[in-house]
């Protein structure tokens, strides 16, 4: 029998040379002949739970899921992860739930002397992700203003204290051979190491700067800047790169990704280059909702800098093939007590994210404060991709080796695609057998809004005949396991929405 949560299904069968309607669960009459006799035509309820899925929403900040938050308005980073005990629970306190850990970690901590690489930091970081439902977000900084973070001790041995440097927030002059050879080897190192991990969601293309922010990088040589960036290019070829162009330092942030193979393109139609080896990188912020936090720069991230620099960049059309991940200003705590932000200003600052096309968002393990939460719910709501199947017409019946043609309305009801590459998949279930057919559909292409999927679907010539339930679901290419939670109601614990019966019949006689 139908799932009786199903809102519409409508059955059209030939019966006596005429077409009659049996309607199921509260249907609504809808007229006309589809493509094929004995089609099933069903609208699911769309959910408007707040969705956990792979890849976007609200990161940890040197944490993972199931930790305890920052307390007050600081937080930590640069340093390794300091492990807390955990005891199985995986939700967060006043903290949405995630399934993205962001760990920045500076060089001295990963090179512990020229050419010998701690990686057990960054496999801890990793394996920990993944224990706890995780994807990891890793940066490499070089260094930070504090002595404690400076380049590694070897390094500063090597070097020397270098003067004269184009930017206050430099520590040591990137134009020296070393830094290439060293800090460079050290981002190549890893990508052969780790590019394409499972559990690895993006790197943060990092190489200059306090932070490694990037400051000052439109100082560099055009033959330093490119091969910093070539660290990256060449070395990662699978796991997504996203990069920081938007300090506002740079008089045109444009000339950042010059003589690259990063895609970039402008309002008046000039682009950074194109063909098949022009790379897709996506960008991050890291001081959404800065309206006034520094008075004395006499200028504000979010009304200033990013809506001018997303487009001089290069960057403004980057989400629709890479994410776009954003770093909150201070904490929200800091937002509320030391700026006294109105729910009007936060819902300004999450709105001019989605307008940027934001997937992921680190609020650095800080508490959301409990007013806002309704808000940062709403926010995730629209935050990255979220997948409502609208409608769907299939075949009610047909047989072994035979077809099932499969009409569908989906929607994008979030502001970006996915990025990864998941299959839209269909499930013949009963409890004697069970098959799954992958389509060929591409939903890395499926942008905001509305999208129409069609195909005929072979039925395996060894699935024994009876009755089955069809159910959809969004899965991993390789394992075929469900890996996104749609947003539609009646979904299954693992994930596949029941869409109504199917009978296969041992022979073509339907």
């Amino acid at each position: 029998m139908l799932n009786s949560t199903f809102p519409i299904i409508l059955h059209k069968y030939r019966e006596a040379g005429s077409l009659a309607l049996l309607l199921i669960a509260c249907l609504i009459p809808v007229y006309g002949q589809g493509p094929e006799a004995n089609m099933t035509t069903i609208y699911p309820q769309v959910s408007q739970e707040v969705l956990t899925n792979p890849g976007i929403g609200f990161t940890t900040f040197q944490r993972f899921n199931g930790d305890e938050l920052n307390d007050g308005i600081g937080w930590t980073e640069g340093y390794p992860i300091e492990y807390q005990p955990f005891d199985g629970d995986l939700v967060n306190k006043d903290y949405p739930n995630t399934t993205i850990a962001y760990f920045r970690v500076n060089w001295r901590f990963v090179e512990e002397a020229p050419g010998e690489y701690n990686w057990h930091l960054l496999d801890r970081a990793l394996s920990t992700a993944g224990e706890r439902g995780q994807t990891l977000m890793i940066r490499i900084s070089p260094y930070e203003g504090d002595p404690s973070k400076d380049v590694p001790d070897w390094y500063r041995q090597l070097v020397g204290e270098e003067t004269n440097l184009k930017s206050e927030k430099w520590n040591v002059n990137p134009e020296n051979p070393h830094y290439l050879e060293y800090f460079g080897g050290l981002i190549a190192a890893m990508g052969k190491r780790y590019d394409g991990h499972p559990y690895l969601e993006a790197v943060d293309v990092s190489f200059i700067g306090y932070w490694g922010e990037g400051d000052g990088t439109h100082l560099l040589s055009d033959k330093t800047r490119i091969a910093l960036i070539n660290c990256y290019l060449d070395n990662f070829k699978n796991t997504h790169l996203i990069f920081q162009p938007l300090n506002g330092d740079a008089p045109d942030p444009g000339v950042l990704v010059s003589g690259t193979k990063v895609a970039a393109s402008w309002p008046d139609g000039t682009n950074n280059g194109a063909g098949t080896d022009m790379r897709h990188l996506g960008w991050r912020i890291d001081c959404l909702g800065d309206m006034s936090f520094f008075p004395q720069w006499g200028f504000s991230h979010m009304l200033d800098v990013y809506p001018q620099d997303i487009v001089k960049s290069g960057m403004s059309e980057a989400w629709k093939k890479a994410p776009i991940a954003m770093e909150i200003c201070g904490t929200f705590l800091n937002w509320k007590e030391k700026q006294q932000y109105s729910k009007e200003t936060v819902k300004y600052i999450f709105d001019q994210a989605l307008k940027w096309h934001v997937s992921s968002f680190n609020a650095k393990s800080s508490a959301v404060p409990e007013e806002w939460k309704p808000l940062v719910d709403d926010w995730l709501k629209k935050m990255g991709y979220r997948f409502a199947l609208r409608k769907i017409s299939y075949s009610s019946a047909s047989s072994v080796n035979g077809q099932i043609f499969i009409e569908s309305w989906w929607e994008n009801q979030g502001v970006a695609p996915v990025y990864r590459d998941y299959k839209l998949a269909f499930r013949l279930n009963s409890e004697a057998s069970r098959t799954i057919l992958i389509t060929n559909a591409d939903i890395k292409t499926w942008m905001p809004g509305d999208i129409l999927f069609d195909q005929r679907l072979y039925i395996p010539k060894d699935l024994p005949a009876g009755d089955y339930q069809l159910e959809v679901a969004l899965v991993d290419p390789v394992n075929h396991q469900p890996k996104i939670n749609l947003a539609n109601k009646g979904t299954s614990d693992d994930r596949w929405l029941p869409l109504g019966d199917i009978t296969v019949s041992s022979n073509r006689d339907n």
